[in-house]
């Protein structure tokens, strides 16, 4: 089941589909987000680009699988799935099958999916703005977007691949070790609901027709466009792809409650036979609108973020030999995604590394970067920057997170700025008040007793 996941706080966020950032946008200029609300109610964020004959649209609801019902995990993903096998006789056109379906697509050269992450629903179109080419690709996206065929047989044959890829997971310790994890981190929250085979097996079409009527629905829409057109023919594309979700109006939705934060360590070793032991240590961390993002951002580059110069790299594997890789990150969303770092390493020496890293991670919390270390993070990520946009997928990526993390319009632009202010003070501060070295999960899996 593919996922969305929310951007990660560590380095990295058709052949003419590619957008090449000095195609889109003279060299430090602004990057034009306009925004407005459409008549339906849906939130519009457009970024006009006139060099290349492209049009990336993506549509975001409130649908992740933080609100797959107790009972249901993995009802969002299975619905996103289904979308694009079938639809059903709309408006004067026929029924067409998956096969059918898929051919009209590849037909206009074009792309249509539906992805899940935690907090959104996301439905993606790509295709050339030749106008006979975009308006049958933007019909065809609001035809399958308002009848769906949710086909019974379908999905029990994909649910069948499921449960098969389930029991393959179950092989591999990395499985065992996430799953431990998150359901240490994050409690009852929904962020550490895990689709199993009984709650697949919970699932049938008519729950999927359920899910998708009550989340996705144009008055909570959001619509990011990236590509050559104007403002008036994204609304008029807009109004198109809203039509076939404003019938399934509007009903309030539940609060998610936040993460709780942990109210003391825990430590979970679980036995498994493999050649290698699985590690993860972490704690909730914070969410997408936290006023430290930056300080977080910058500060987990130096101490796990950063690859080959990582604190945790020079210390864990550089200096000791005690693993191939060791990583750290926070995974911020609408709720506090888990901090989580991770190495793997011989079973004899897993509690070896578990000390060093952890002293890493209590030492950095404590005392900070260096100045040398905030510099050299400083410098690789601001001169890295234009790597985050360079493409049509990327920028329309961080538009949509702008949209919907409600960040200002200008985020891109005062990016590198917001970066550069960051001071060591800054790092330790946010460290310190985020972090709890002596209050974390750790999970390990095949680690020698």
């Amino acid at each position: 089941m593919p996922h969305l996941r929310s951007p990660l706080i560590r380095p990295g966020l058709i052949a003419t589909g590619l957008l090449v950032l000095n195609a889109l946008l003279p060299a430090h200029a602004a990057i034009p987000i306009e925004h407005w609300t459409h008549a339906s109610g849906a939130q519009v964020y457009l970024v006009p680009s006139p060099s290349l004959p492209m049009l990336d649209v993506q549509l975001n609801f409130d649908g992740g699988s933080r609100r797959d019902p107790a009972g249901q995990a993995g009802l969002a993903s299975a619905t996103a799935d289904l979308l694009s096998a079938g639809v059903l006789a709309h408006a004067g056109q026929p029924a067409l099958d998956e096969n059918q379906l898929s051919e009209a697509w590849g037909d206009l050269g074009a792309q249509f999916g539906a992805q899940v992450g935690g907090d959104r629903f996301s439905v993606s179109l790509r295709s050339l703005t030749e106008p006979e080419l975009l308006e049958r690709a933007v019909a065809l996206a609001a035809r399958q977007l308002a009848a769906p065929a949710w086909t019974p047989s379908v999905w029990r044959r994909d649910r069948e691949r499921m449960l098969a890829a389930l029991l393959e997971a179950e092989t591999r310790p990395g499985t065992h070790a996430n799953r431990a994890f998150s359901r240490a981190v994050y409690g009852t929250h929904p962020y550490g609901q895990e689709a199993k085979a009984e709650t697949l097996n919970a699932i049938e079409v008519a729950d999927m027709r359920r899910f998708y009527r009550r989340h996705v629905v144009a008055c909570r829409a959001q619509v990011s466009l990236v590509g050559a057109i104007d403002r008036a023919r994204a609304d008029r594309i807009v109004g198109q792809l809203m039509a076939a979700v404003a019938p399934h109006g509007c009903e309030a939705l539940p609060v998610v409650p936040e993460v709780a934060p942990l109210a003391q360590a825990v430590e979970q070793r679980l036995p498994f036979d493999a050649a290698q032991a699985q590690v993860l240590i972490g704690q909730p961390g914070v969410a997408r609108n936290d006023p430290d993002f930056f300080p977080l951002l910058v500060g987990n580059y130096i101490l796990g973020g950063g690859g080959f110069v990582s604190r945790l790299t020079t210390e864990v594997r550089e200096k000791r030999g005690l693993s191939y890789s060791v990583y750290s990150y926070f995974a911020p969303g609408l709720h506090a995604g888990a901090f989580q770092l991770g190495l793997t390493t011989r079973p004899d020496q897993a509690d070896q590394a578990i000390g060093v890293a952890r002293e890493v991670v209590r030492g950095f919390v404590a005392q900070g970067p260096t100045e040398a270390e905030l510099q050299a993070a400083k410098d690789y990520l601001v001169n890295g920057f234009a790597l985050r946009i360079d493409n049509n997928r990327k920028l329309l990526d961080n538009v949509s997170n702008i949209a919907w993390h409600g960040l200002p319009l200008d985020y891109l632009d005062t990016w590198t700025e917001q970066v550069q202010r960051v001071g060591v003070a800054d790092i330790r501060r946010a460290f310190a008040r985020v972090l709890q070295p002596d209050r974390m999960v750790m999970v390990t899996v095949g680690a020698k007793p």
